[in-house]
């Protein structure tokens, strides 16, 4: 399973932005997908996981920094996952990368990953 993950950009603080991780060669309706985020200098950061539970039942994590502002969801007929990020903050500044595998908060759980894509978020 290959992941691409895009839709990063410059935007303003206060800005909504969506990425997106595609899957191909295979599907990961049964992985759970996480979205961690990298900044200058900074450890790799869990951002939000989405995990099948079951027939058509989801489980949504997010880490403390980003709950109530980013969205993250699924669409397993086009095998894509969707981070929607609201009320963007300079600190959400990152390398934005998506991963497939078992669910933890953890990178090292993760089998696959996508190669990122940048957010800038200033003024």
């Amino acid at each position: 399973v290959q992941l691409q993950a895009f839709g990063g950009g410059l935007v303003q603080p206060g800005d909504s932005l969506r990425l997106a991780c595609a899957a191909s060669g295979g599907t990961f309706s049964h992985y759970a997908v996480a979205w961690f985020r990298q900044a200058p200098g900074k450890e790799r950061e869990f951002v939000a996981a989405i995990r099948w539970s079951g027939r058509y039942t989801y489980y949504a994590y997010y880490s403390d920094s980003v709950k109530g502002r980013f969205t993250i969801s699924r669409d397993d007929a086009k095998n894509t996952v969707y981070l929607q990020m609201n009320i963007l903050k300079p600190e959400d500044t990152a390398v934005y990368y998506c991963a497939g595998g078992t669910y933890s908060v953890s990178v090292s759980t993760y089998d696959y990953w996508g190669q990122g894509t940048q957010v800038t978020v200033s003024s």
